[in-house]
């Protein structure tokens, strides 16, 4: 197998961990991301749509279906009204904050065959991608 291979093969862990994880709070992967994206603060509809490398149609049908499960709801920007925020509920707080929690305990699982100092190898690797990416959760909208 080539690096292309076991990225691709990590990537089907990573998904299937996940999927799990959200099977056990009824929500789909897409609808826990969500969640996950917004459960600290509101966001802009076209930041999550680039962030979560989705289209804004394809957005907007995830988000329609959440929000009427009442996790979400949409609103005007105070300083731009033609910008949309998207933020959760007092339900979708708390189900996007369980999930995220789960998340964070179980997902490392998926290296539980490492040794301590490969372990922190990952966590360092993991880190310097995602910090490159532009995407992690301290990024403002």
């Amino acid at each position: 197998m080539d690096y292309g291979d076991k990225l691709f093969w990590l990537s089907v862990l990573i998904q299937r961990r996940y999927a799990q994880i959200c099977v056990e709070y009824d929500l789909t992967p897409s609808q826990a991301t969500l969640l996950c994206a917004v459960k600290d603060e509101p966001r802009q509809m076209a930041y999550l749509a680039a962030s979560l490398g989705m289209t804004k149609n394809a957005l907007s049908q995830l988000v329609d279906r959440t929000e009427r499960r009442g996790l979400v709801s949409r609103a005007s920007s105070e300083q731009d009204r033609r910008v949309v925020m998207l933020g959760v509920t007092p339900a979708g707080k708390v189900l996007g904050e369980a999930v995220f929690a789960e998340t964070v305990k179980h997902l490392p699982d998926v290296a539980g065959n490492l040794d301590a100092d490969g372990r922190r190898e990952l966590e360092r690797l993991a880190t310097a991608i995602v910090d490159a990416s532009g995407v992690s959760a301290s990024t403002s909208s």
